[in-house]
This record gives structure tokens, C-alpha cells and sequence, in this order.
């Protein structure tokens, strides 16, 4: 296998991002707006690189109604900087509908819209980014004793067998989140996760559908429960999970503090126990939990059935799936009712997991990087409070995660709410250790 290395100093990135999903959208932005205004000799020079052809998000998710759970406002750019003309508000006037989006009278945009936002965005920076490039490796490199770069080891589309290395100063990993499955579950053409709702749906839209069976409990179950209803007028759609009921989410203006800015110093610097304490008091502002309006539609539209007697929308709470076995023209599915321990086999069409999403293991992408890191007494990574990983004494290089840091910054590490703040930390670090005396890194680490 060839692999094409860039050695020289001029191709050297001030910045690579691997992932570019709305977190690293975000930074790239942000590297944007301030090379805009920068003089030639402060200007970064930063490369993003995405595994996919083109810029998506959650696609399978883009439930033609859903809206987002996010304020508008909280875009890419307009907590760090309101006057950018990056914002939802300049994406709606170039669109021609701002004075429609104000007279709707919404802070929630509907999900696909705010995508078509995202990829507007990110066709404006496409020049940042190399689509189409899958990150193999990361490698340190070390010049006398220090690790001054590390070399990220990309495979091309269409070059099987070759690798390009790009070497970089600081690498930023924003590579989401992957979707999650209960142990011992596979997937075939009638089990999906709901990562692939809808276009699995329109695959299957003109065969006959008489039940489906969706696991979970979350905004996404729900969604998934909702969509399916709809668009198989006459199919029996079944939710089950092992709550009494949907649980809905805190969304009051209080509880939504813990996403504010402020809220991530506080939680940063606090002690540990309080941290647990604080994450656990907070999970219902996003974990397993649905907006309440959706909870209010899916509760009459089992009432209505009730009442006319053809009930399709059934409620298989306080339950579990027992087993699941494939047939040649159905998947068979063992449900057991927890309180009476009474299991019920269902024969279904379609079998949609809407179980979770867990972040993607930043050891698998760092490779021998990843033993530079220094973890804490709990086997978590140390990471600053700008987001930059804490390494060994001797790495002058920056790693930086978006993601993967509920533990040090807590709920708002993966969601869009800080994520405009977020980037303007990052980039303010990169370029404080830009400035900073070549062994900087080293001699702080040494007087911590």
C-alpha cells in the first residue's frame, strides 16, 4: 500500500479537523471569520476532513414535520458572534423567507430546515474541506524529544490503496456520535436503528406493512412511533420500552440553564461528586425524554383509536424484548410485560431500534497519539477547559475534542446549545499556543 506524506513546512496545517458534522462546521466558521479579519501573518491555515461525499447530518432523522429542540438562535455562530453573517437569520433572508419564518411566530425551526441551514453554511467553507477522506490513524511526530505534529493518515475515495498524510499542529476530533444497540442485536433488511428511519421507510413505502415494533423511550422512539403511524395508515405500529410511560423533557427556563455558557465553568471546576450529582439531577433536559406535545398527540391518538374501536397505536410499557428471530416473511418478537413477567410473541414487519447513540472511541482514530493522553483516576480522558486534551510533558501538539467530554464539561459536550461558544473557546486556544515559545506545553505541564 503507497502512502503520500507532506513534509515540508509550508504543508503543515495550523488546524485538521476530523468529522464535519455541525460541531466542526462550527469551527471552521469560526477559523473563517478570523482569517477574514486577521492580518496574513495570524491567519491559520486549517483543513477539515469528512469521511462522507457531502455534508450531512442525522439525515435518516429528517422526519418531514419534526422540529428542532434548539433555539434558533443557538446556530452556529450567533452565541460567539451575532453580527456573522453565518447565522439562521442571514441563511433565512438569502432563502427569501425571514419574514416568514418571523410571522410563524417559532424559536424551532423544523429539522430539515435547519439542515438545509447547515449545508448552506458548510458549502460556504467548502474550501476548508477535503469530503470523501476517512481518517485511518493519527501519528505523533517528534523532533528532538518533543512531539512538535502529529500526522493524520487519511484513505481517499476511489484510492483503495493509497494513504495520504496530512500533518497538522493541533487536530480536532468532532467525529458524533455512533448509533447504539442492544447487546446481541443485529440488523438486516426488516431490524434498522432509526439512524436509517426514513430512508428505510421510503425503500419499503409501496410494500404492504401490517405491524411494526419500535424499542425506546426517547424523543427519537417517539418520533419514530409518530412516523411510522402516518405513513402506513394501516399498520399496527407497537412502542416498547420499560417505562410506565413517555417521560417529558425539561424544557422549563430554569432547567435550561445547564446548557448556558456560564453553566460549563461552574460544572468544569466543580467537584466531582457534585458533577454526578448535577448530571443526574439534569439528565430529563435530554436523556430519554420527549417534548411534551409530541407525548399530548401520540396519548389521543391511541384514545381516538380506543374509541372507535381499531386500535393500530398500542403502548407496550413496563416491557422488554425478550428475543427476536428472523423468518424468511417476518421477524418474530418476544415482548415480556416486567410487572407479571408474561411474555407475548409478535410477528412484525419491521423491527426499528431507536436505542441511543454512544460517542465514538477516540482511541480507535488516535492510535499511538492516543498514549499521550493522560486519563484520570477513572480511566477518562483529562481534558482542559478549552476543550485541549492534557498530554504528556513532552507534546507541544494540540489535540482537541467536541464530544466525548460530558465527564469534564457535562451535558452540553455533544449538543448544539454551546456549540457556537464552544468553537470560539477552541480557536482562542489554538492561537494562545500559536503564540506561545516553542517548549510552552512542556513547561506548564511541568509546574502544574
Amino acid at each position: 500500500m503507497s502512502t503520500t506524506a507532506h513534509d515540508g513546512a509550508d504543508d503543515v496545517y495550523d488546524l485538521l479537523g476530523i468529522g464535519f458534522g455541525p460541531s466542526n462546521l462550527a469551527l471552521a466558521i469560526a477559523v473563517e471569520e478570523h482569517n477574514r479579519a486577521a492580518p496574513a501573518t495570524a491567519a491559520l491555515r486549517p483543513l477539515f476532513l469528512e469521511k462522507q461525499h457531502r455534508f450531512g447530518w442525522h439525515r435518516g432523522m429528517l422526519i418531514d414535520d419534526a422540529t428542532m429542540q434548539v433555539s434558533f438562535l443557538k446556530d452556529l455562530v450567533t452565541m460567539r458572534n451575532p453580527t456573522s453573517d453565518f447565522s439562521f437569520l442571514c441563511y433565512l433572508r438569502e432563502r427569501g423567507r425571514l419574514v416568514d419564518f418571523i410571522n410563524h411566530k417559532t424559536m424551532f425551526p423544523l429539522r430539515i430546515e435547519f439542515h438545509d441551514y447547515f449545508e448552506w453554511a458548510a458549502a460556504r467553507v467548502a474550501h476548508l474541506v477535503a469530503y470523501d477522506s476517512e481518517v485511518v490513524s493519527v501519528a505523533p511526530v517528534e523532533v528532538d524529544g518533543a512531539v512538535r505534529w502529529f500526522d493524520v493518515i487519511c484513505r481517499e475515495a476511489g484510492e483503495a490503496d493509497r494513504l495520504v498524510v496530512r500533518r497538522a499542529r493541533n487536530i480536532c476530533l468532532a467525529t458524533g456520535l455512533e448509533p447504539h444497540l442492544p447487546p446481541g442485536a443485529t440488523l438486516s433488511d426488516r431490524i434498522w436503528h432509526n439512524v436509517d428511519l426514513v430512508p428505510g421507510v421510503e425503500r419499503i413505502a409501496g410494500a404492504p406493512l401490517r405491524r411494526a415494533i419500535v424499542v425506546g423511550a426517547g424523543q427519537s422512539a417517539a418520533e419514530a412511533v409518530d412516523y411510522l403511524h402516518r405513513r402506513f395508515p394501516t399498520a399496527e405500529v407497537c412502542a416498547v420500552f420499560a417505562r410506565y410511560g413517555y417521560t417529558p423533557a425539561d424544557d422549563s427556563p430554569f432547567a435550561n440553564g445547564v446548557f448556558d455558557p456560564q453553566a460549563v465553568d461552574l460544572y468544569y471546576h466543580a467537584p466531582r461528586e457534585v458533577k454526578r450529582r448535577l448530571f443526574d439531577y439534569h439528565r430529563n433536559t435530554n436523556y430519554s425524554v420527549v417534548d411534551g406535545d409530541l407525548i399530548e398527540s401520540l396519548y389521543r391518538k391511541q384514545y381516538q383509536e380506543r374509541v372507535r374501536g381499531v386500535q393500530r397505536l398500542r403502548i407496550l410499557n413496563a416491557s422488554q424484548i425478550a428475543q427476536v428471530r428472523s423468518r424468511p416473511d417476518a421477524v418474530e418478537v418476544s415482548v415480556t410485560h416486567l410487572p407479571t413477567g408474561e411474555t407475548t410473541t409478535y410477528a412484525a414487519d419491521l423491527l426499528v431500534y431507536a436505542t441511543g447513540y454512544r460517542p465514538v472511541d477516540a482511541g480507535r482514530l488516535l492510535g499511538d497519539a492516543f498514549g499521550l493522553c493522560a486519563r484520570d483516576d477513572e480511566g477518562e480522558l483529562r481534558v482542559g477547559r478549552d476543550y485541549r486534551v492534557e498530554t504528556a510533558g513532552h507534546v507541544d501538539a494540540g489535540i482537541y475534542l467536541q464530544g466525548g467530554t460530558e465527564h469534564a464539561h457535562g451535558i452540553t459536550s455533544t449538543l448544539l446549545s454551546n456549540t457556537a461558544v464552544r468553537v470560539g473557546e477552541i480557536l482562542d486556544s489554538i492561537r494562545a499556543h500559536r503564540r506561545a515559545p516553542a517548549g510552552y506545553a512542556r513547561h506548564a505541564e511541568a509546574v502544574r
